[in-house]
This record gives C-alpha cells, structure tokens and sequence, in this order.
C-alpha cells in the first residue's frame, strides 16, 4: 500500500484559511452549514459562495494542508515521453496527468492527491512509485487534451479495435455500427471543441504520412493537437462527414459541396462542406456558421460616424451598394445586417445567393443552382417579377449580372451586394473591367464598403506599448495622435497565447457625392477619386483601423497587417 506523505499541519483546511485571513470566523461557519447540505468539498462551497475569490487562491492553502507540491499544469510543459507511461484512458478516467520524473518516481498531477486508491492503480499502470502533486481539475482536464490531442481516448479505443481483428484476422466483425459510432464521437469532440473555441472553420488536410486538421480562429490557423493515428481512419471519417452531408460517398476524384446541421449547447450551427480530391486522398473543410444569431452594426464595430454613413445608404430608396474586400473579410455577415435593419412588415426582401449561410424569417432566399440553369442572371430576371423592394445579390462575379444589378437599381429598387476588391475607390475599376459604361456606375451605385475584420486584444493580457517613429510614419500620425495610449498583445491562458480574443470590422465607406459621380463620368483615375472622397470626408481602413488602436481594442501592429500601404 502506498504511503501518502503525513501532513505538514495538523490543522484542519477552514482553521489554516482563518489562520491566513483568508475568510471570517463567520464565513467559515456558513460554508461548513451550507457543506453539510451539500455534501460538497469546503473549498468549493468557499468559492461557490464569493468568500474565495478562485481556486488559484486556495490550491496553495489546502497543498501545504496535504504537504504536497502545488502545480498549474497550463503552465508547464510536459515531455511525450513522460505522458506515455499513462495512456490517455488511465488519465481520463482517474483525472490525473504526469508532469515530470523525479529521483524516486513519477510525479503525477491529481484534484485529491490524498486518494491512496487512486495512487496504487497508478503506480501498477505506470510501473513507478507516484509522487502526487495537488492541481485544479479543470487544469488537469484542459491539459488532457491539449497534450494528449482531442478525442485521443477515442482514437486509443478504435486502434485496440483494429489491432483484436489483426491478432485472429478469422474473426469477422458483424458490429458494423461500432467504427461508425466511435468515428461519430471523434468527429463531434473535433467540432464540439471548434465551437468551444469560436473557430469559423476546420481543415482536414492528408499528407503522405499525417492526416492534419487545423480551425482558423480569429482569421488565423492553428493546428488541433489529435492523435497521429488518426491518419489510420480517414477515409471513415472523411465518409462519416459525407453522410452527414448527403454527398456521395463513392465520389472521391470529383470536388463536392454539402452542408448539414448540428446543435452544440442549445445552439443550431450551420456547418457547410467543401471536398477536394488531392494526390493523398480528399481534403475537407468545414465553414461553421451560426444560424441563428445577427449582429448589429455595433457589435461589429461599425460605430460613430461610419455607423451614421451606413444608416444613410441604408435609407435610400433605390441604388446599389456594394460591400467589397477579400474572402473571409466578413462581407456576408454585414450584408445580413444590413437586410436585418431593413426587414419590417412594409418591406419585401428577396436574395440570391450561393450558398445561403443565413437563414432568415421574412426573408425570400434562392439558392444558386447552375447545374440546371438557375444562375444569378437566370434568377434575378424572375426576381423582378416578385415585385421586390430590396433585393441581396451574394455576389457580381461578371457582366451580365452587373447590367441586371444596374437595371434593377434604376427602376426603384434597393440592391445590395459584394464584390472581391481591396478597397472602396477599386469598385469602381472592377465594374469598369467587367464591361459597365461610367455613366451607369455614376447614376446607379450609392456607395462602396471595403471592409476588413480585425483581431481584438484580450482585455486579460493586453499591456502598454510605445508609439514608435515606425507607427508615426505608418499611420500618419498628428502631434496630437502621437500622445495616445496604445496597446500591444501579451498572451495568457484565456486567450491561448496568442494575445488577441474575437474579431471586429474596420471599413472604408465611399459615398458618390455629385463631384464625384461626375469623376466617375470623365473616367478619372482612382488615385484622384481616392484623394477627393478623403477631402470629402472619407475615412480610409487604416485611418478607421488607428481609431480602434486609440481607443484600446487592437493593437497597431494588427492594424497594419489587415491593411495595405496603400490604404492610407
């Protein structure tokens, strides 16, 4: 049996905290009532009830009770091969994880290092006296599976499965739902954890000898830490997504398209499925869309004076407004805001989109299908027999519905719509390329949106920064701007290291004013029509981007990695 070491004080844990100042004679009394109803622990009927702040205030207290180390294992890190002499199902199931070797043993972290119980199962599994170290279950279960990799138990299962059938290769397996099944939890732990983690996509991507997967959080990839074993399953797991989807499981030459639904803590996602066959078998990705909520202008960023402009556009009667910016800028979302404001009982909406990736009630949706001839042309004609009052078009993309875009604006109607620019003033440029007379741009679009999505600093770990001669000179700073306070990213557990928490948009809104439709009209380089919509009044993204810098929400270097030099 093994021997916890005898404690260094004889004192029970609520004398040492009242010892310590840590609570009142009285709080003290209230927690052990409330504990005895309860039957819970007394340090988390303390913290339950605000008389400890958290657990990192009293882990300290109860490891010198236990005389035990105290360890923070989001902190640490841990050698692959000192969490290989636990298997990931042992750590799970007990809530436990290795931390380090020491002289005499296995030094493993645990929410009751007093669990003799406990001790001895480990110590025969990992064939090593335990050392136990007191740490805070949700640290330990955190680190579970950020070292292990998400849905490691469940690929640790799968592969015992496989290796029982290679051992007696004359045994049949008849459970045909049982990869299936195992197949299905990997696949919700992946997308439960992207939820968790507010990704907007997945990527699983085969290589030689490695099935990636990677979620783009905040814009940016970052590799999901799983089982290198899982490369063993990814045609089950690429099918079981197929299924989902209702693609063709057989097809795996040919690139497919498909979306399904799933629902994560009472809240419908919208996950939309692109396959691509490539020289390792089909890559997939995963766009999570939320489909239900909308945001509003504020909640996207879009405040003060470009919130005025945009409420401006979005009173006009008739014309076009175009949102422009690279894929992944955000443009869809701010389109569905727009229409939000807009839609009311007097108002009849109708859009047409490929895909739809909001549903919303009120709203007339068509689907693109070229397959059978319904294009964005095609279904813009039938529009206008509906007798819309404002219409969304996902996308111009060529000629023919820029001109139908145009006619539709000139006989009363409300546009809306995106086009792949890098900024307002190129918006004109692209219609000018796809064939459009400047006389139709100048009396048919209202305004051009350029927008981009920036990274938010996270209020826990974000921490003053000088403005250097590089800022004044990027940003064009004035005597007056060069005294603000700015902020750089830190990096802290809340916001995985990386500093920045969430996503806001900057923009670039050019309303055509009569001098410059008349620009427009003499076929006047953008350059110059920049310039004029500037001394009109146009904020161009990185002037809007240093106004989110000085009031503390991003960071300088953020705004000038979203923008271009151009863009001043």
């Amino acid at each position: 049996m093994t021997k916890i070491p005898p404690y260094k004080s004889k004192l029970l844990l609520g004398q040492i905290l009242i010892n310590k100042g840590v609570v009142t004679v009285s709080q003290l009394d209230q927690a052990l009532a409330e504990q005895r109803k309860t039957g819970q622990m007394l340090g988390t009927v303390l913290i339950r009830l605000g008389f400890i702040s958290d657990e990192q205030e009293l882990l300290p207290i109860v490891a010198e009770q236990l005389n035990v180390d105290c360890v923070y294992p989001r902190s640490l890190s841990i050698n692959p091969e000192i969490l290989s002499r636990l298997p990931v199902k042992a750590a799970k199931y007990y809530k436990v994880l290795p931390i380090r070797f020491e002289q005499d043993g296995l030094v493993v972290a645990m929410c009751n290092p007093g669990d003799v119980r406990v001790i001895d199962e480990l110590a025969t599994i990992a064939k090593s006296k335990i050392i136990p170290a007191l740490a805070s279950e949700r640290e330990i279960l955190e680190s579970i599976q950020e070292y292990y990799g998400v849905g490691a138990e469940t690929i640790e299962k799968m592969m015992t499965g496989m290796q029982r059938v290679q051992e007696d290769s004359a045994v049949e397996s008849i459970d045909e739902g049982s990869s299936e099944a195992s197949i299905s939890h990997f696949l919700n732990q992946i997308l439960f954890q992207a939820y968790k983690d507010k990704a907007t996509d997945i990527h699983i991507e085969p290589f030689e000898d490695q099935l990636r997967i990677r979620t783009r959080i905040d814009g940016v990839l970052y590799d999901v830490k799983s089982p290198d074993n899982i490369r063993y399953f990814q045609d089950t797991l690429l099918s079981r997504i197929k299924i989902m989807s209702n693609l063709n499981i057989a097809e795996k030459r040919l690139p497919q398209d498909g979306r399904f639904k799933v629902k994560a803590q009472e809240q419908d996602l919208d996950l939309r499925v692109s396959f691509l066959p490539t020289p390792y078998g089909e890559s997939c990705v995963l766009r999570i869309l939320n489909s239900v909520n909308l945001y509003s202008f504020p909640e996207l960023g879009i405040v003060g004076s470009e919130k005025k402009q945009l409420d401006q556009l979005l009173n006009k009667s008739h014309g076009i407004i175009f949102l422009t910016g690279p894929t992944g800028s955000g443009k869809t979302t701010t389109l569905y805001s727009c229409l939000a404001q807009l839609n009311n009982e007097d108002s009849k909406i109708i859009t047409i989109e490929d895909p739809i990736e909001y549903q919303m009630r009120g709203v007339i949706q068509i689907q693109v299908h070229p397959q059978i001839g319904l294009t964005f042309a095609a279904g813009l004609r039938s529009i206008l027999r509906s007798d819309p009052d404002v219409i969304m078009i996902g996308e111009v993309r060529d000629s023919e519905t820029a001109q139908i875009s145009i006619q539709m604006s000139l006989t009363g109607h409300l546009v809306f719509s995106t086009l792949h620019t890098n900024d307002a003033v190129s918006g004109i440029t692209r219609l000018m390329d796809m064939g459009i007379e400047p006389y139709l741009i100048a009396s048919s679009i209202e305004g051009f949106i350029a927008q981009r999505l920036v990274r938010l600093l996270c209020p826990s770990c974000k921490r003053p920064a000088q403005i250097t001669s590089d800022i004044i000179r990027d940003f064009n700073l004035n005597e007056q701007e060069q005294h603000a306070t700015v902020y750089e990213a830190g990096g802290c557990k809340n916001c995985r290291m990386t500093g920045y928490w969430g996503r806001q948009a900057i923009c670039e809104i050019l309303i055509l004013s009569d001098e410059i439709r008349s620009m427009v009209m003499r076929r006047v380089s953008g350059a110059d029509i920049k310039q004029k919509a500037i001394l009109e009044g146009m904020k161009t993204l990185r002037r809007h981007g240093w106004e989110k810098v000085a009031s503390g929400v991003t960071s300088p270097s953020e705004i000038l990695r979203s923008t271009q030099e151009n863009t001043l």
